[in-house]
């Protein structure tokens, strides 16, 4: 995969990067990428004033893999970290019969990888991380920092843990407490955020904000907004009250997103601050409508992987810009150390499989030659999989069966290998964005070609595998 050239775009002095990364967004879910009702301003004028990514995607489809590979540079067959973490090691438990054998699991991400923070501290700048981290093992509480190998042991220089007032921060005594009529709660994750920004800063620094939002349990104080969205929504739309009770949470999600925002003009870096915000996968079935897109988060169809992603730098990338070309979460890494040193990124071409994507930033219009591949060795949901329902659709707002694929995109084609029955799906995503008409038997040819690239790129990398069980 070939590295991007260099970029006169790169300001003569380093700016300031705020990474806001958020938790299972789908791509179609903001107002500024088509949405008919959520209500997100903030974010809408993120993209009015920057670039909006219009084929950008997760490096997976699932939470602890996206964010190694989004902090190491590295493509998930390479890194190994395919599925979520847990509290201990073993293998998957699968309610129901299934034929493959998944790899072992991988609780934490090595302290032998060198993460964005650790490059960034190499070109002078202060790193700070704060919210959802979930590439370690958790310790004493569901997403628990592990003290091992939490931030300050990947490259943060500041790291505050806070879970702020995402419910998975409720208890038995604050869980009911409401907000007032046009009120959203403070939340203190967020607020630790705005703090660091504003607060005076000696060198550039690096700020990774990981937001929980919107990830389940989709809960919200604010029975105003879900009040508004039950006047908006249509009465006939599936999944309503699940759907009313996300809008609220998307809009709650887009405020703390503006009160960021506000805190970079407060503090009159913002033409000195390059702000991205991405999601680490697709959205949850159950809440989220990912069309046009096919399948959701857990799955490596469009809807899984696709993710909304804007960039904004003023007087570097133009107001209202927008971009088809295809970029990845594990371009980030040597973006970002593009950005902040012009010989930096030499060092890190020949062992991260992203590509600085800088000079996009300055030429929305331009199309890299390099191929993008997914990798889901595992089955999903781990409780319940014999009961999800088999087929994986658009729209259809139910947990599907998620068995072990692997997917590669080059160009307009992109193919999905399905490891039980060795069998392959190729779609002309130009064409075709749902991906609803399969062409690997009109299209033999090409079919080969990927599942050969594929198969290459697999091996490669050393990617685990799953594996038929033995028999007894």
């Amino acid at each position: 995969m070939t590295a991007g050239t260099l970029s006169p775009l790169r300001a003569s002095e380093q700016p300031n990067i705020v990474f806001i990364l958020v938790d299972d967004l789908g791509w179609s879910d903001l107002g500024c990428y088509g949405h008919a009702w959520h209500e997100t301003p903030n974010i809408n004028r993120l993209a009015s004033e920057g670039m909006r990514f219009t084929s950008a995607y997760s490096p997976a489809p699932i939470c602890s893999a996206a964010r190694a590979s989004i902090l190491t540079g590295k493509a998930v067959p390479r890194l190994g970290f395919e599925f979520v973490t847990k509290e201990a090691p073993g293998r998957q438990r699968i309610e129901g019969d299934v034929p493959l054998i998944t790899p072992p699991l991988t609780l934490n991400l090595p302290l032998a990888e060198t993460t964005i923070a650790e490059r960034m501290a190499m070109q002078d700048y202060q790193t700070a991380f704060f919210g959802k981290w979930h590439v370690s093992q958790h310790h004493r509480r569901y997403l628990g920092w592990h003290p091992e190998y939490g931030p300050p042991k990947q490259g943060f220089e500041v790291a505050e843990e806070d879970f702020g007032d995402h419910p998975y921060a409720w208890t038995k005594a604050n869980r009911k407490r409401e907000s007032d009529a046009g009120v959203i709660p403070e939340d203190s994750m967020v607020q630790r955020v705005c703090d660091y920004i504003r607060r005076p800063h000696d060198r550039p620094y690096f700020l990774m904000a990981s937001s929980f939002y919107v990830h389940t349990p989709v809960k919200n104080r604010c029975r105003w907004l879900v009040e508004k969205y039950d006047a908006k929504l249509p009465e006939t739309i599936p999944q309503r009250s699940k759907r009313l009770q996300y809008a609220a949470f998307v809009e709650t999600l887009d405020h703390h997103v503006g009160e960021i925002l506000a805190a970079i003009d407060k503090s009159e870096q913002r033409e000195n601050t390059l702000v991205v915000f991405l999601s680490d996968n697709g959205g949850h079935p159950e809440y989220c409508g990912n069309a046009p897109l096919r399948g959701s988060k857990w799955n490596l169809y469009e809807g899984g992987i696709r993710v909304p992603m804007i960039a904004r730098w003023p007087g570097k990338i133009t107001a209202g810009a927008s971009s088809d070309t295809a970029v990845i979460g594990y371009d980030l890494l040597p973006t970002f150390v593009d950005i902040a040193s012009a010989t930096a990124i030499s060092s890190v071409q020949n062992d991260v499989d992203g590509i600085s994507i800088t000079p996009l930033l300055s030429n929305p219009r331009l199309q890299f030659d390099r191929s993008l591949i997914w990798h889901f060795p595992y089955y999903h949901p781990e409780t319940g999989f014999k009961d999800a329902q088999q087929s994986i659709g658009v729209n259809d707002f139910a947990v599907s069966q998620t068995r072990p694929q692997s997917a590669f995109r080059h160009g307009r084609y992109k193919i999905i290998h399905f490891a039980e029955d060795d069998r392959i799906e190729l779609y002309d995503l130009q064409t075709d964005l749902a991906e609803q008409h399969d062409l690997s038997a009109s299209l033999p040819e090409i079919a080969a070609q990927m599942r050969t690239r594929l198969d290459t790129h697999l091996t490669t990398m050393n990617a685990r595998r799953a594996l038929p069980k033995e028999k007894k």
